[in-house]
C-alpha cells in the first residue's frame, strides 16, 4: 500500500494499525474507525460515511496484501456497529467485499470474513432480507469449508440469518426459490446438510408457502435422500414427512401433476428408502388427488407393477405398491370409454410425455435422471383447478395397455404382477369395452400364452377376460372356440 496515498478522513495511524499483522493493533483501529463514523451519523454526513466505507472495501479489503484484507474486514464491521440501524442504508457497499473474502485462499481470512459479516447482519438485522440470496450462496460455499474454524463461524452466521428469517415476515420466497432449486443439486455432503436445514426452517414459518414450489425442488429433495450419510437421510425424511403432513392437509391448493413425474421415476429408484418414500408419496397423490392422476397411468403402472413380486425383503414398498395399483384401477370409470368427441377436454387431444410410456432404460432410475425433461404442461388432457372446479381428463388407453402389454411379454415378470397385470386387462374390458376392442388382436395371442401359467388365479382372469370378450358380439365368433378348452381346463 501507497504510504503516501491519502486515505482521509481514515488517520495516518488509522491506515497503519489497519495494516498490522496484529490482531489487537486492527481491532485498536477499527475502534477508531467506529468512533469516526458515530460522529458522521450524528452530523448526518452521509458522504463521508460513503467515502470511509468505499475506502475500507477497495483500498484494504479487496487489496493484494492479507493483512490489508483483515484490516478491511474489520473496519466494515466496526462501520456496521457505528451505523446502527443506519446500517441498512449501506448494506450492499458494506456486505460485497466482506463475500469476497469468503473466496479468500487464506483460511485466517475467510474466518475474518465470517466474522465480519455476522456482526454487520447482527446489527442490520432485517435489512438484509433483500441480499438474501447473496447471503445464502456465499454460507452454502462456506458449509462445505474444509477448516474447522471457518465451518464453525459459518454456522454462527447460518444461526443468525435463520432467526432473523424466522422472525420477519418480509422474505422474498420467490425470488429464493431458483437459488435453492439450483442449489439442491449439490453431491456436497455439508451442502446437502445446509440446504436441508434451511428448507426444514422455511417449512416451520407459517408465513412462508414452500408447498406451493415443492414441484421445483421435490427431485433435488428425493436425491439427497439417497445420501450416505444416515444424518442428512433422515433430516430429509423429516422435511418430506412435513410436506406430505401439509399435502393431506391442503390437497386443494396442491399441484398434483407436477409432481407426479418426479414420483414415477424414484419409485423405481434402486435405493429401497427412495423408492418406498416415493411409493408412500404416490399412495397419498393417487388417494388425494383423484382423476388428476390418470393422464399419468402408464408411467405409474411401469413404476407399480414391478413392485408388486417383491419378496419379504421389500414387504413395505410391496403393500404401498399394491394400494397404488388397486386406487389407480378405481379411477377408471364407463365414462372413459365414451367416444373422445363427447368428453370435453382443456385442448384438443394429442399424444402427451405424461401418457408416454418411459422405456426400462428411462425408468431405471437411481435419481441421477433429468426430471425436469419428463415434466410436462397439464394443459393437453386436464385442467389444473380449485378444489371447487370440476377436472376433467382423458383416459389414454393406449399408453396403459401398452406397459400392460410390454409387462406379459417379458418372460422375467413375476407372478403376482402378472396376476395384477391380467386384473388390468379384464377391469378394462369392463370399464372401457369400446376403446379396448381395438387392442384385442394383439392382445390376445399373449394371453392365450398366459393359460400355460402354473397360477391358478393367473388362469382365472385369462379366463374372465376372455370370456368377457368372446361374449361380446362384434368379436363374438372370432373367439367362441377358446371356450370348450378353458371348460376343459377348469373342470
Amino acid at each position: 500500500m501507497n504510504p503516501e496515498k491519502d486515505f482521509a478522513p481514515l488517520t495516518p495511524g488509522i491506515v497503519r494499525a489497519l495494516n498490522d499483522k496484529l490482531y489487537e493493533k486492527r481491532k485498536v483501529a477499527a475502534l477508531e474507525i467506529e468512533k469516526l463514523v458515530r460522529e458522521f451519523v450524528s452530523q448526518n454526513s452521509t458522504a463521508q460515511i460513503k467515502h470511509v466505507i468505499q475506502i475500507l472495501s477497495q483500498e484494504f479489503a479487496l487489496s493484494q496484501h492479507p493483512h490489508s484484507r483483515k484490516g478491511g474486514l474489520i473496519g466494515l464491521a466496526a462501520c456496521s456497529i457505528a451505523l446502527g440501524k443506519d446500517s441498512g442504508l449501506y448494506l450492499k457497499e458494506l456486505i460485497e467485499p466482506v463475500l469476497t473474502c469468503f473466496n479468500d485462499s487464506d483460511s485466517r481470512l475467510r474466518y475474518y470474513a465470517c466474522e465480519a459479516l455476522y456482526n454487520i447482519v447482527k446489527v442490520a438485522r432485517g435489512s438484509v432480507l433483500p441480499l438474501f440470496n447473496v447471503l445464502f450462496d456465499g454460507l452454502s460455499k462456506l458449509a462445505a469449508d474444509p477448516d474447522p474454524n471457518v465451518k464453525s463461524g459459518s454456522e454462527l452466521l447460518d444461526r443468525l440469518l435463520k432467526d432473523i428469517v424466522t422472525e420477519s415476515n418480509k422474505f422474498d420466497l420467490v425470488g429464493f426459490i431458483p437459488l435453492l432449486r439450483e442449489r439442491i443439486y449439490s453431491n456436497n455432503q455439508y451442502a446437502r446438510q445446509f440446504i436441508i436445514s434451511w428448507i426444514l426452517v422455511l417449512e416451520s414459518v407459517p408465513d412462508i408457502n414452500l408447498l406451493d414450489y415443492l414441484p421445483e425442488i421435490l427431485d433435488g429433495l428425493f436425491q439427497i435422500l439417497g445420501d450416505n450419510s444416515k444424518e442428512i437421510r433422515k433430516m430429509c425424511e423429516v422435511a418430506l414427512g412435513e410436506f406430505l403432513k401439509e399435502i393431506k392437509k391442503n390437497p386443494s391448493s396442491v399441484k398434483f401433476a407436477e409432481m407426479a413425474n418426479i414420483l414415477v421415476i424414484h419409485c423405481q429408484a434402486s435405493d429401497d428408502l427412495i423408492q418406498l418414500t416415493a411409493m408412500c408419496w404416490m399412495r397419498e397423490f393417487i388417494q388425494l388427488a383423484g382423476r388428476v392422476m390418470l393422464p399419468y397411468s402408464s408411467g405409474i403402472l411401469t413404476a407399480v407393477l414391478p413392485c408388486l413380486s417383491y419378496d419379504d425383503r421389500k414387504k413395505s414398498i410391496k403393500e404401498a405398491a399394491n394400494i397404488c395399483n388397486q386406487s389407480l384401477m378405481k379411477l377408471v370409470i364407463p365414462e372413459d370409454d365414451e367416444n373422445e368427441f363427447k368428453q370435453p377436454t382443456a385442448a384438443p387431444q394429442v399424444e402427451t410425455e405424461q401418457d408416454k410410456p418411459l422405456s426400462k432404460q428411462e425408468m431405471a432410475s437411481d435419481g441421477g435422471l433429468d426430471v425436469s425433461k419428463r415434466l410436462i404442461s397439464a394443459a393437453g388432457d386436464f385442467i389444473q383447478t380449485s378444489s371447487t372446479e370440476r377436472i376433467q381428463v382423458t383416459l389414454n388407453l393406449d399408453g396403459i395397455v401398452q406397459v400392460l402389454d410390454c409387462h406379459l411379454h417379458d418372460p422375467a415378470i413375476g407372478m403376482m404382477t402378472r396376476i395384477a397385470v391380467l386384473k388390468w386387462l379384464y377391469h378394462l374390458y369392463i370399464k372401457t369395452p369400446r376403446k379396448m376392442f381395438r387392442h384385442t388382436d394383439s392382445l390376445f395371442p399373449i394371453l392365450l400364452k398366459t393359460l400355460s401359467d402354473e397360477s391358478d388365479e393367473g388362469e382365472v382372469y385369462f379366463l374372465k377376460v376372455n370370456i368377457f370378450v368372446a361374449k361380446k358380439d362384434e368379436i363374438g365368433p372370432r373367439f367362441l372356440g377358446i371356450e370348450d378348452e378353458i371348460d376343459q381346463r377348469f373342470q
